[in-house]
């Protein structure tokens, strides 16, 4: 299917998702002014994406455009006034720690061919764990990422990986399997005038490249020379690469189902941001701590005292008594009885507010799938063991594990077509065995060696354990290869062979320590 040749609205995602779309990268970028322009203009989009805001009658409507108009975000700020409220970057913290605890410790790409293997190894080492770190972030935050395989010869002479944000993106799904995706980047604004660049991928390694100059909701007429912009230069229309029915593109949903739009048309393989049903809570948590810094600033102390006890500085430099943040002057006789110095404390609401926002989180936190002690320190200063880390963060870790489960496909998926585009024309001599991957996520708690290392002797002195479980016990992280080296050496300093069945159950065969055999008996 090939690009689009004349003029078309853009963007062409349906206007629910769209508007999903622009609340989640509102709150994802942490920034007060976007989050505010964003509510701003927001209401008056519903139904009608792209339409320009009138003069806030919304304010005052009821339904959806009335309650949308009067968010806590969605306020406009009286004219001669600053802007006094307060953000709490929460929705970036959820995003980052999604991504800490799927890639703080780098996956594992395996493959059984040596060379491939090697290659594997090379990627990840020149910065596809770097991409796997930010494509988490931006899932998590956004409802899904693409995983794109790039080149140029400029910069490298070999292809790599690229991640690329939802909502530039629009997917067409088959039987929830990505089809074909068209991506597209604001290269050029002048005025009203949007120049962008279309960039489309379909099955079977073909690629697409178009600009076009238009406006804020409209793609606008074709441009026919790529050369016109430094950012598309050298590019041609179409290019096929011959990697079979791959595609040069996978796509990693945050959820298993969209239950937001699973009524939409073709929206059956999109995912959903950990935001969503929260904007309303995060808007409610910036409102309660706006609200708490308001009670600080207001709550500051006051003395009152008489005008006569102020100290004249003359005619345009007003009175000053002691410090000036804490006196209030008032126009009454200093003789005048029961007018003496006062001081007036207002009262700061500081348990109220924090137990409104405290509350405000442990619900944006559920809602996200997480628990609330992976966002804090719930142990008291004390330490705490893995399993005690794990028996906490319950929900925490069934989240990241369906997580791993979305990302398990479609790391492989952009990998294999990476290693098939090696093989072709376009990399002469550097390609490898062509071979679909497998993933291996490393785990996000890490058990203390210590108390690894107590439970290990504790099963040596109850004879409940081979050397070989033991080695696995305490070296989780050593392939099969590498554990069964280990045990080998082990005994070799006990003075044991290695096929001695009193030591490994058995003769002969299979993993040293570990072959099921019968052990040695009593007298």
């Amino acid at each position: 299917m090939p690009l689009p040749d004349k003029n078309t609205a853009w963007p062409p995602t349906a206007p629910e998702i769209r508007t999903a779309l622009d609340d989640w990268a509102a709150w994802y970028s942490s920034n007060p002014d976007k989050i505010a322009d964003r509510y701003y203009w927001r209401s008056t989009r519903i139904g009608q994406y792209g339409m320009q805001p009138v003069n806030r009658p919304s304010q005052m409507r009821g339904g959806l455009i009335g309650q949308l108009a009067r968010f806590f975000w969605g306020e406009p700020v009286p004219f001669g006034e600053k802007r006094t409220k307060l953000h709490i970057p929460l929705a970036g913290d959820i995003a980052r720690t999604s991504a800490d605890l799927l890639f703080s410790e780098p996956a594992t790409l395996l493959a059984d061919n040596k060379d491939t293997q090697e290659r594997l190894e090379e990627l990840q080492e020149t910065g596809f764990n770097r991409t796997l770190l930010a494509a988490g972030e931006i899932s998590a935050a956004l409802g899904g990422v693409y995983l794109r395989t790039v080149w140029d010869d400029e910069i490298s002479e070999r292809p790599w990986i690229d991640a690329v944000h939802a909502d530039a993106a629009a997917p067409e799904f088959k039987l929830q399997t990505l089809m074909a995706v068209t991506f597209w980047t604001v290269i050029a604004v002048d005025g009203t005038k949007i120049v962008r660049h279309l960039e489309r991928h379909e099955r079977g390694g073909i690629i697409l490249h178009g600009v076009y100059e238009g406006s804020d909701v409209n793609l606008g007429k074709r441009i026919d020379s790529f050369d016109s912009f430094p950012e598309t230069k050298g590019l041609t229309a179409v290019r096929k690469v011959d990697i079979g029915r791959l595609m040069t593109v996978s796509y990693t949903p945050n959820t298993v189902t969209a239950r937001a739009w699973r009524d939409i048309p073709g929206t059956k393989g999109l995912g959903l941001s950990d935001y969503q049903g929260s904007e309303s809570l995060f808007d409610a948590l910036d409102e309660t701590y706006t609200s708490w810094m308001r009670d600080i600033r207001l709550g500051k102390g006051r003395i009152i005292v008489p005008s006569g006890f102020l100290t004249n500085n003359g005619v345009g430099q007003g009175m000053t008594w002691e410090d000036r943040e804490v006196f209030a002057g008032m126009n009454i006789p200093p003789t005048e009885q029961g007018n003496m110095i006062t001081l007036n404390q207002f009262k700061i609401r500081n348990a109220e507010h924090k137990a409104t926002a405290e509350e405000l989180i442990r619900q944006i936190i559920r809602n996200a799938g997480y628990s609330t002690g992976t966002f804090g320190d719930d142990a008291d200063g004390r330490a705490i063991t893995a399993t005690e880390i794990k028996a906490k963060e319950g929900r925490s870790m069934s989240t990241r594990a369906r997580k791993a489960e979305m990302f398990s496909v479609s790391i492989p998926d952009i990998v294999e077509a990476l290693l098939a585009l090696e093989n072709t024309s376009l990399f002469p001599g550097q390609g490898v065995e062509m071979e679909r991957p497998t993933v291996r996520f490393q785990d996000s708690v890490q058990d203390d060696p210590l108390n690894l290392a107590q439970t290990a002797l504790a099963l040596r002195q109850a004879e409940a354990a081979s050397t070989a479980t033991l080695v696995k016990l305490t070296q989780p992280d050593l392939d099969t290869d590498a554990q069964a080296a280990e045990v080998n050496r082990i005994l070799a300093e006990l003075g044991r062979a290695v096929n001695d069945p009193t030591t490994t159950g058995g003769s002969g065969g299979g993993f040293p320590g570990d072959s099921g055999g019968p052990g040695p008996t009593g007298p």
